[in-house]
């Protein structure tokens, strides 16, 4: 089977995969002898490389990685379980393994199965307990004692997850229902034009991308220097998806509304760097001369053995001195212009993302930021094409009741929703469904929306009022006429 598997399934070297136990995620890089430290527990990722995604290791000594054999479970009729648990009583004295003889197992390199099956033999109270309890008894001791984690395939769901577990404030504590309906109410599919402007780390950059496939074009829209994404890198994605990126400062928004946007205005490195570094190449090698002359001239009043080995000496570290200069100097030359470069591919970036903002034609828009959704709304729906979604997401709702405010006094959208998504956990298990205790307190609102052309609008306005102006002017010719 695993001969069949095609090799995008297969886990590579340089691949960014994510480290899974229970329900803790960690995103990682595959690097051959690196170590790798999560839950507690260092290992190496040497032994994943060939492997297919979704496959089990276990922990050995060493930390190398073994891929963990499927052990068949005991049936319920083996064990032997008590009716209640009101006889058992937690006074620590139940288990006759202590900490010394644990540890001493460990030391013997035995697997963590077979840890929890010594601990559950030496436990008093194990066959008293009734069948859940034994149950969750053993869960607990393998998620202590057994080392073994899932190496998965990274995807939007399972990174939207592991961010709001670890790290909710990088991505504006946005969860994962709340991403999801984003994709939704955004309309979110392959061959889109959609512009995005999101704080959250390039999470809702990555979901967006992942769901168009490579195909249509995706417009980020950033503030400062430049983008952030560190979650986008963890999709691993190929190069052609990031062909149909591209990036636009919030700074120029303005500007390109106003007609007089000009990719020249960049902020670039200064040009007189250059000549300011050869000018003091040129002062060190006047003091280096100099120096060197005043040392000829002390040695010549020495003896002529050690004036000729100090010469010798001198002669060697000039041209080794020289040698670091020109290959600095080549250094340097070689970073500029590898800086030029660069500079002069990210303005042509910049003039194509320009032209495609001024066509105005896009398919859709997502806000996901910290700042104020109301100016980056107003200012953004120029760029969106009539008849088009768009979705506004923070985690309060005042700033959004203020937007929604805004909109319905500016005409030109339709079908405004402020929503709230709510989710709650369910443990599914025989005999024992039941909601889960803890349950997130809030996953943030949406303002979602459909852009309409705003002239139309107006004209219809207009020949209302016409029509209404119209109608008391007939009535007072009528009056005029019944009074004549």
């Amino acid at each position: 089977m695993e001969e069949s598997v095609k090799p995008g399934l297969r886990i590579r070297e340089g691949d960014c995969v994510v480290l899974k136990r229970d329900e803790v995620f960690k995103a990682v890089l595959v690097l051959r002898r690196r170590k790798v430290i999560f839950e507690k527990q260092w290992f190496y990722l040497d032994n994943a490389i060939g492997r297919v995604y979704g496959t089990t290791f276990e922990v050995s000594s060493g930390g190398n990685l073994q891929p963990k054999e499927k052990m068949e479970e005991t049936t319920t009729e083996t064990k032997e379980a008590g009716t209640d648990n009101r006889n058992i009583v937690d006074d620590g004295k139940s288990q006759k393994l202590t900490h010394d003889d644990i540890k001493a197992l460990k030391d013997k390199g035995i697997k963590g199965q077979e840890i929890v099956q010594q601990l559950i033999e030496n436990s008093t109270t194990f066959r008293g307990k009734t069948e859940f309890a034994q149950d969750k008894y053993i869960k607990k001791k393998k998620k202590k004692y057994e080392a073994v984690i899932t190496i998965v395939k990274p995807s939007t769901r399972i990174l939207s997850t592991m961010y709001y577990a670890r790290e909710p404030g990088k991505i504006n504590h946005l969860r994962y229902d709340t991403l999801a309906q984003m994709l939704t109410l955004g309309n979110i599919r392959a061959g889109n034009k959609m512009i995005v402007m999101e704080t959250c780390a390039g999470l809702v950059l990555g979901a967006i991308m992942e769901r168009m496939g490579g195909y249509g074009s995706v417009i980020q829209m950033y503030p400062g220097g430049g983008p952030v994404r560190a979650a986008t890198s963890c999709f691993g994605f190929p190069e052609s998806f990031f062909n149909t990126l591209y990036e636009f400062p919030l700074s120029k928004v303005d500007s390109l509304v106003s007609g007089t946007f000009s990719s020249e205005t960049l902020p670039s490195e200064p040009e007189y760097n250059v000549p300011v570094e050869e000018e003091s190449n040129g002062s060190l090698d006047e003091k280096q001369t100099l120096t060197q002359e005043t040392e000829e001239e002390s040695s010549t009043e020495a003896v002529m053995e050690s004036n000729e080995t100090e010469e010798q000496e001198t002669m060697d570290l000039v041209a080794e001195d020289t040698e670091y200069k020109e290959t600095k100097e080549k250094g340097n030359k070689e970073n500029i212009r590898e800086k030029q470069r660069k500079q002069q591919e990210r303005r042509r970036k910049l003039v194509e993302t320009a032209a495609l903002l001024e066509q105005k034609n896009a398919d859709g828009l997502i806000v996901a930021s910290r700042f104020h959704p109301t100016p980056l709304l107003l200012s953004l729906l120029e760029f969106v094409a009539p008849s088009r979604p768009f979705v506004v997401y923070c985690q309060y709702k005042e700033p959004l009741l203020e937007c929604y405010t805004k909109l319905r006094e500016k005409g030109g959208v339709i079908n405004l929703k402020l929503s709230e998504t709510w989710l709650r956990n369910y443990q599914v298990l025989p005999d024992r469904s039941h909601p889960k205790l803890t349950m997130s307190g809030g996953g943030g609102y949406l303002l979602s929306g459909i852009t309409v052309t705003a002239e139309k609008v107006q004209s219809n306005a207009s020949s209302l009022e016409a029509q209404k102006i119209e109608e008391p002017t007939s009535k007072k010719r009528k009056l005029q006429e019944l009074h004549c």
